[in-house]
């Protein structure tokens, strides 16, 4: 299809840093990748005759194609037949690879599988950011487990803490959303018609186990794309609400680390500051916390856009939803968007993080006695004097934290699509 400089909005700045992630580019790039990947396993399997795969589906699709397809999508009700049909029309030079391309898929075989791809991408990028914040909260961990300051709860002074600890509480959410990412599988959809691939058994109906023949199609399939081989999920959709959710437990991390910065960093607090902050339209004055904004806009509205991706998967009906399916694409691609985008801005979000030491050490002596009136109540009650600093097994509860991400950071990097 040729290269294109991305998508970007207005609506949502920085989304530009997602590229061209899920944009109508990719997935058709994607849709076209499956059905050659296809036509290709057929031609392999003898299904199909051998002159059927010398082609390159791709450069049969030009840039100027994807306002047709998007206006001939309407008809069909989705982009997957306006595609074929395009391909066809591309292949009069090849009746074997017009004739055979797409036999035995249906619509959403290419729409699901076309956004397995795409997403993987999408999976790739946050696990990439989500490694990065690892790394750099380790060292933030390790350089401040001994950093005085006060905790806060319900926005109140309560008791001494470190900014390590603060830190490691940051880390552990990173962590449990690297999890979370990392047990993502993204499988192919391969079903037919109804989820029976009747018409792929059929096709292969002289081989002497017609069904193994589709089960290795469909391996096959799955080896040509980078994806997981899987029996059709077409109504059951915990692949996609799983992805949906993966990308919310990452955005509720990163907003528990800019919503800290937001507060940390006012300026009759100052205990934190976001290095290299965006400065204001009128106010030479202001150095505003941008990234931190950011990545909180985006926390505000993901799980909205999961929920959507469970109400979709609430309604499959029969074998194939009628509408539920269809909402899930743009929620999909809007919600991998931002999570891709907000990953970004929180792993530069840390790595410019200013900590102000001596801050938190002057607010946490300025609390007095009311920070320790905890502490006098627990030694009275023991019937002992107050000692120490009153951190309690602060220093020993970074460890946990800390162990996981040297597990993480030891494992080989993921390669990216």
């Amino acid at each position: 299809m040729g290269e294109t400089e991305g998508m970007a909005d207005l609506f949502w700045p920085g989304d530009a840093r997602a590229g061209d992630i899920l944009s109508d580019e990719a997935l058709i790039a994607a849709m076209v990748a499956v059905e050659e990947a296809w036509l290709d396993a057929l031609v392999g399997s003898g299904i199909a005759p051998a002159g059927a795969a010398k082609e390159d589906l791709a450069a049969l699709v030009w840039p100027n194609h994807r306002d047709l397809l998007a206006k001939e999508s309407e008809e069909g009700g989705n982009p997957a037949m306006a595609l074929v049909a395009l391909l066809r029309d591309g292949l009069d030079h090849n009746r074997d690879a017009a004739r055979w391309l797409h036999r035995g898929l249906t619509s959403q075989d290419v729409v699901d599988t076309a956004l397995m791809l795409c997403a993987s991408e999408a999976v790739a990028s946050v696990r990439a950011s989500l490694r990065a914040q690892v790394a750099a909260l380790a060292v933030l961990v390790e350089e401040h487990r001994d950093t005085p300051m006060v905790a806060r709860t319900l926005t109140q002074h309560a008791v001494p803490t470190t900014f390590g600890l603060k830190a490691a509480q940051w880390l552990t959410g990173v962590l449990d959303a690297y999890d979370d990412v990392a047990a993502l599988v993204l499988p192919v959809q391969v079903g037919g018609a109804a989820g029976t691939m009747a018409a792929t058994v059929e096709l292969a109906a002289d081989r002497r186990d017609p069904v193994e023949t589709v089960t290795m199609l469909s391996l096959e399939l799955a080896t040509r794309l980078g994806l997981t081989a899987s029996t059709p999920w077409h109504t059951s959709r915990a692949t996609v609400t799983r992805l949906g959710d993966a990308a919310v437990t990452c955005t509720d991390a990163w907003a528990r680390i800019a919503n800290d910065v937001l507060l940390l960093g006012r300026p009759e607090i100052g205990e934190l500051t976001e290095g290299g902050g965006g400065g204001s339209s009128t106010m030479p004055n202001k150095a505003n916390p941008v990234l931190s904004v950011l990545v909180r806009r985006a926390a505000l509205t993901t799980p909205q856009l999961a929920s959507t991706l469970h109400l979709a998967a609430a309604d499959a009906v029969d074998e194939r939803a009628a509408g539920g399916w269809h909402a899930e694409w743009a929620t999909l691609r809007t919600l991998l968007r931002r999570a891709v985008v907000a990953g970004e801005q929180t792993t530069e979000l840390i790595d410019r993080l200013e900590v102000h030491p001596d801050t938190m050490a002057a607010t946490l002596a300025a609390a007095g006695d009311d920070v320790r009136a905890e502490q006098r109540s627990m030694a009275g009650l023991a019937g002992h004097a107050p000692g120490g600093d009153y951190r309690g097994a602060t220093d020993a509860f970074v460890e946990a934290p800390l162990a996981r991400a040297a597990g993480v950071l030891a494992a080989p990097a993921e390669v990216s699509p």
